[in-house]
């Protein structure tokens, strides 16, 4: 499987995908800029050696030449990219971690916009891929520290087609080291974007990187 990351010079996006090639995927860190993501690529390659590969190029070249597509873009713009890369991005799995969030002076809180989530925004834009929405809850910070141990951490996966969603939950165990959970249709991803809010805040107050685990979950 070769997996493109949509916004990869990111801290998600880089985190996600640092941790993918550490499992042995073989990762493309888009940008708008291939510079920019070949530059971020060879950073992220220069003290650490992986079982698997991590290079860069432009967000259309990166996502043509992928079988799954990780969408880590800013919402800022995001109607605008998704929407460029559709004829790119047809017949192929796309997993949006994308949290649209507004701040104010007391602080994060989920952004209301049109599709009530930016996972339905992306599967509106993309009627020719399978839209999944997985990894909101990731740190960045924790998926660039190699040595922090992520696998008490779950991974909320949602989207309407469940062989997709068991394709990302196994990816998810490959990230974290830890579990993958289908946690239900697409449409609820309009509840766990907005979530990464409550972590942000939780972050500030008590100096920490929070993250999600589920109890009762076989």
């Amino acid at each position: 499987m070769s997996i493109a990351i949509i916004g990869g010079t990111g801290p998600q996006g880089s985190g996600i995908g640092l941790r993918l090639a550490l499992a042995g995927e073989d990762v493309v860190l888009g940008s708008r800029s291939a510079e920019r993501a070949r530059a971020q690529a060879a950073e992220l390659t220069t003290t650490q050696s992986f079982p698997g590969s991590i290079s860069g190029a432009a967000n259309d070249q990166a996502a043509s030449g992928a079988s799954t597509v990780i969408l880590a873009v800013p919402y800022k713009g995001h109607d605008d990219v998704v929407a460029s890369l559709a004829p790119s991005l047809a017949g192929k799995l796309v997993i949006s971690c994308v949290n649209p969030l507004v701040f104010d002076k007391k602080g994060p809180v989920g952004a209301e916009i049109p599709d009530r989530s930016a996972a339905e925004e992306a599967a509106r834009l993309l009627p020719d891929s399978t839209v999944t929405g997985a990894f909101h809850h990731l740190s960045a910070v924790n998926l660039h520290k190699l040595e922090h141990d992520l696998s008490h951490e779950d991974v909320l996966v949602c989207g309407d087609d469940t062989a997709a969603k068991e394709t990302v939950v196994a990816l998810a165990a490959k990230v974290t080291g830890g579990r993958g959970i289908d946690v239900g249709p697409l449409r609820l991803a309009r509840h766990l974007e907005p979530f990464t809010a409550v972590l942000i805040s939780v972050n500030k107050k008590y100096k920490t990187n929070s993250s999600i685990a589920l109890t009762g979950v076989s």
